[in-house]
């Protein structure tokens, strides 16, 4: 009897050595947002992958800036809220080149925080005029990829982070429907083409439908990503009552059940979603994305704790087991289309975005 009482003794010391080891500790969560942060603003014009910076106003900067206006708002120093509008001030409000495609308005969720925060029209102004064009000039363009001006359109996956949230920013501030009837029916066109309702997972363009890896449809990693964590950010604008709010909503909640089902053991997910056999690497922007929108559905009451909070869990202490010892967020897989390759030493400012994004709410859930 007494062996049995120590055998037990034992496994209870076990699981209770492990369950701390995972516990997440908020001030933890913040210090480790803020090494990130601070890294990424001394080595922001680095070049990265290409030979060459990004340009401040590139959607890689943009992604990076929509994370940072969240890790602003809960720092306490306005040292970050005064890095991003210089950013802005420096380039008179303006969104990037092109008029039309998505990528050149993700700078514009920027904008629309900061006008929230300082009031200051000309913060959105040139976001709303380019916006009040696009859509009393819709483009006529079809889908299908490779066909003429086809990315005026979102036609693919990544497209669906970096412009509808500003649409429904631009709703919610104007209190002006027309920017939300326009986003919505130009999401449906895009989620009708690209989601796969088998998988629940966006294809990242046309050229990827039918096509096989290793066995396995490919769902790309950070596109899915781009998607999940681009929903997150428009439920935010809309009215949990509205039919809008509804629609946006179970796709995430369809794509929330699918994504726990394919995490890997190790927490992160693998680049080809359903390829985890073939791409072991560890990538962290998509899987940044993936915490980042489990996390919020926790916080949010739409997501069942028992059920999701072992997924956020795990995959936030493998995300901070990435960071260098001088902050740099390690694994971050290059500019792409498609599942490929990542190394410990190499990130992109897209990638800091995604982990400062998931960071600000997995401080919200272990806050509680």
């Amino acid at each position: 009897m007494k062996k049995i009482k120590t055998i037990l003794l034992f496994f209870v010391l076990i699981i209770t050595t492990t369950s701390f080891a995972q516990t997440i500790n908020p001030a933890d969560v913040k210090r480790n947002m803020k090494r990130v942060a601070d890294w990424q603003i001394e080595h922001y014009r680095d070049i990265y992958n290409y030979g060459k910076s990004h340009h401040p106003l590139d959607w890689t900067n943009g992604a990076l800036y929509v994370g940072m206006v969240k890790w602003a708002a809960m720092a306490e120093d306005t040292t970050y809220y005064n890095w991003l509008k210089n950013i802005g001030e420096e380039h008179e409000w303006s969104l990037w080149k092109r008029t039309y495609n998505a990528d050149d308005h993700t700078v514009g969720q920027m904008y629309c925080e900061l006008y929230r925060k300082y009031g200051k029209k000309e913060m959105i102004e040139p976001t709303q005029k380019q916006f009040d064009f696009i859509m009393y000039h819709p483009s006529k363009s079809n889908l299908n990829w490779n066909t003429p001006f086809h990315q005026d359109r979102w036609n693919w996956c990544d497209a669906l982070f970096m412009s509808p949230p500003v649409w429904a920013q631009l709703y919610n501030i104007t209190g002006e429907k027309k920017y939300l009837d326009f986003m919505v029916s130009e999401y449906k066109a895009t989620t009708d083409f690209l989601f796969d309702k088998k998988e629940n997972l966006y294809y990242r363009d046309e050229s990827y439908m039918g096509k096989l890896d290793n066995g396995t449809k490919i769902f790309w990693a950070r596109g899915n990503g781009w998607v999940f964590a681009g929903l997150v950010n428009i439920l935010l604008e809309l009215e949990p009552n509205s039919t809008e709010y509804k629609y946006f909503l179970k796709i995430y909640k369809k794509m929330a059940e699918k994504l726990i089902q394919i995490q890997t053991p190790q927490g992160h997910w693998a680049m080809s979603l359903l390829g985890q056999e073939f791409y072991s690497t560890p990538e962290t922007s998509g899987s940044s994305f993936f915490i980042f929108g489990l996390a919020w559905g926790i916080n949010n009451g739409i997501l069942d704790y028992e059920t999701y909070e072992p997924s956020v869990r795990k995959g936030w202490n493998a995300m901070v087991s990435y960071i260098t010892d001088d902050g740099m967020l390690g694994y971050v897989q290059p500019i792409g289309a498609a599942p490929g390759m990542a190394w410990a030493d190499k990130t992109e400012v897209y990638g800091t975005g995604a982990f400062l994004s998931v960071g600000s709410e997995v401080y919200k859930l272990y806050s509680k």
